[in-house]
């Protein structure tokens, strides 16, 4: 079975994202159906950590799951899995000025729903032309190397 990849298209151009990591998430009656079928929505969703009990965990806020079960909320925040050791490296890591923990993609890995979190720093509307423009040339050098091969 090929690999499907749910992908947040905006993280990379909103955001540097310097690191990225794997996390399990904790999913409910169709979601996991969703994620299957790859009705899902990323865009605008982020990840934060949240004290409960002197104890951090990670949580992905603002992703969009769409299911047919009536009566549960396809936006509720979902507990996203990862160790210890990585979690105590994200907790320091937020807490920098103006880092932001993004999720870039969701797939299945053996069955099980994983999503990829990048550590990014946003891009300020000046670095987000210069992607803009760095992508149109490489367009156009493709389309002319296209029409000399003919």
């Amino acid at each position: 079975m090929r690999d499907k990849r749910i992908q947040n298209k905006k993280a990379r151009f909103d955001y540097e994202i310097t690191d990225s990591f794997e996390a399990g998430i904790v999913l409910v009656a169709d979601e996991i159906k969703a994620v299957r079928s790859g009705r899902v929505d990323l865009r605008g969703s982020y990840a934060k950590i949240i004290s409960h009990d002197n104890a951090p965990e990670l949580f992905l806020i603002g992703s969009h799951f769409h299911t047919e079960v009536q009566g549960h909320d396809p936006q509720r925040s979902k507990k996203l899995l990862v160790h210890k050791s990585e979690l105590t490296k994200l907790v320091q890591v937020t807490q920098e000025k103006g880092l932001t923990l993004v999720p870039l993609t969701v797939y299945l890995k053996r069955g099980k729903a994983k999503v990829e979190i990048g550590i990014g720093r946003g891009k300020k509307k000046f670095d987000k032309r210069e992607t803009l423009k760095a992508r149109d040339a490489e367009q156009k050098i493709k389309q002319e190397t296209k029409l000399r091969n003919k």
